[in-house]
């Protein structure tokens, strides 16, 4: 079979079956003899892959995969020594002083290039919540190999036994915390490979030097049962996620890099976990009560991460009154944090707002402070935008004429995420359970969206409904929910047949 070595300025590449994109003279010029070209069949980007990306990445994938080969033998007190090991290890000041150093460092090199670092920091918070889902999974139960159905025929049965998935291939952006909680997937008998983003691959090293091989190796697991691919390229992620050895694919984060990274595990075959963007709706009905909908914004404001509040919806009868209320609580959640808070209003609300709300003041942004109006109008196809802040709340708001039309909003222009209705009756929760698409329903703030914090599981990820409903599991993905089942069948009269 010939294989691709070069690419020229215009080639043709077919994409989608009826579709053509044409080789860019940049991607022609870097494209060498042993690399890669994935080439995206829903969008036509075209993926390189450098060879020595692809490289490293199929050889940590092969660690893991021959890791998982071994972990049948593995027993589950040696799984709950490993977690025990490595929270004793992060907890202990002397071991986590590397740790801590590599992440100031991580920190001070995105500061000065004017990038986010809201989910980089390792503080003590941070810290304490990855020793706590250690320490959870040390704990949890142990339903590796156990029975979840029998079916029992004459002279013989049939048992459904629970078994290790395999392989878990796990991509997050600058998200030490997150380091911790990919190793839940061990609880079940797989093992993880996984690549953090070079905003915070020094952060991700220490941790390996100083906490995860020794807890590793106290334990007795397999060396290769938690890899990490070391590279800080976006393309050693592609180069992971399109290989077939994985058995699941797990994406945290948002945004065209992750909706890429989920075509490209789709491709090879392979389940995937993700949501392509982030962002959560609040809508105050016509019995709203005011201060239930203030606490609501506010406490869903306390700071940027996926299931923050995004998009607010405002029944007309009660504007007059909520559209106040809302704008304290969005001015509040800016001055906890010491900042000015930023709006967005969808045309046609704009009179709605008062008129100091439009004026300029200093919006904080991840390169600093940035001048801009406090307030913009936008069209009502966006309203599905995700608001990358740094600690200016950033906000959208729209007036509805009721809470069948904030669904509809939600159902067709969201991301189908989380959505919480402000109602005091029952019937209309139970009609708005009903109507809107979301995997996260809730009737007060949107922040309780997280496994640990809703579930007391670890999560790995949150999948919203942007690229379809979740076959035979919920939107949080946790270490335990990672398992196949096997089918054994136990003979009681040796001359059984058929």
């Amino acid at each position: 079979m010939e294989r691709l070595e070069q690419l020229t300025v215009g080639m043709p590449i077919a994409y989608g079956g009826d579709k053509v994109v044409r080789v860019p003279a940049e991607l022609a010029d870097s494209f060498q003899s042993g690399d890669r070209l994935i080439v995206l069949q829903d969008t036509g980007d075209l993926l390189h892959v450098p060879g020595s990306d692809w490289d490293t990445a199929s050889a940590s994938v092969g660690t893991a995969y021959e890791a998982f080969r071994h972990m049948g033998a593995v027993t589950d007190d040696q799984i709950s020594a490993f977690y025990l090991s490595f929270a004793d290890r992060l907890e202990d000041d002397a071991s986590f002083e590397p740790i801590r150093t590599a992440n100031e460092s991580d920190v001070a090199t995105m500061q000065q290039a004017g990038r986010s670092t809201t989910r980089l920091v390792l503080g003590d918070s941070m810290r304490a919540d990855m020793i706590e889902g250690l320490r959870v999974w040390a704990g949890a139960p142990r339903d590796r190999g156990s029975v979840v159905e029998t079916i029992t025929h004459a002279k013989w049965r049939v048992e459904l036994v629970k078994a290790g998935l395999g392989v878990v291939g796990f991509v997050f952006e600058g998200r030490p915390n997150v380091f911790a909680d990919a190793t839940g997937v061990l609880r079940a008998g797989n093992t993880v490979v996984f690549r953090i983003g070079s905003a915070a691959l020094g952060t991700a090293r220490a941790i390996v030097r100083s906490a995860l091989e020794p807890a590793l190796a106290a334990s007795g697991l397999p060396a290769g049962a938690v890899t990490l691919i070391d590279a800080p390229s976006r393309a050693a992620g592609w180069a992971m996620f399109a290989d077939p050895r994985l058995s699941l694919a797990v994406a945290r984060g948002s945004g065209a890099a992750v909706a890429q990274l989920g075509g490209v595990a789709r491709q090879a075959g392979t389940p995937v976990s993700l949501h392509g963007t982030g962002g959560a709706w609040i809508v105050a009905a016509d019995d709203a009560d005011a201060d239930a909908f203030a606490a609501a914004v506010y406490e869903s404001l306390d700071r940027k991460v996926c299931n923050t509040l995004n998009t607010c919806c405002i029944v007309e009868s009660r504007a007059d009154e909520l559209v106040a209320v809302f704008l304290d609580a969005l001015a509040r959640a800016g001055d906890r944090r010491g900042a000015v808070s930023k709006l967005h209003v969808a045309a046609g609300d704009e009179n709605r707002i008062p008129e100091e709300w439009f004026a300029a003041a200093e919006i904080s942004r991840a390169a600093g402070p940035i001048l801009e109006s406090r307030t913009e109008v936008i069209d009502t196809d966006q309203l599905g935008t995700e608001w990358e802040w740094e600690d200016s709340p950033e906000v959208t708001l729209k007036i509805v004429p009721d809470v069948a039309e904030a669904v509809r909003l939600f159902n067709d222009r969201s991301p189908r995420f989380a959505a919480s209705l402000i109602s005091q009756e029952d019937a209309e929760h139970r009609r708005f359970w009903e109507a809107i698409d979301s995997p996260f329903v809730g009737n007060g703030f949107t922040r309780w969206v997280d496994g640990q914090f809703a579930l007391d599981r670890p999560e790995l990820g949150l999948s919203n409904w942007q690229f379809g409903r979740l076959f035979g599991r919920g939107g949080v993905l946790s270490g335990d929910s990672v398992f196949t089942v096997r089918t054994r069948a136990v003979q009681e009269d040796p001359t059984l047949g058929r």
